[in-house]
């Protein structure tokens, strides 16, 4: 883990105002949320990994 991540001031994160959107750019929206949110995951699985690998590496 990088100590810098754990000064670093959480962003928020602004919700878009979707009343200025059309149906369509809705969608895409949509297709693009599903994209971050699969990214996340997969950061999500990476680090659970690594903290599964140095955990077992110390109970040894």
């Amino acid at each position: 883990m990088d100590w810098d991540e754990l000064e670093k001031p959480k962003e928020e994160v602004k919700p878009k105002n979707l009343e200025d959107l059309s149906i369509e750019a809705l969608g895409d929206y949509i297709d693009e949320l599903k994209s971050e949110i699969e990214r996340v995951r997969e950061a999500i699985k990476e680090k659970e990994l690594a903290r599964n690998k140095a955990g077992s590496f110390f109970k040894s």
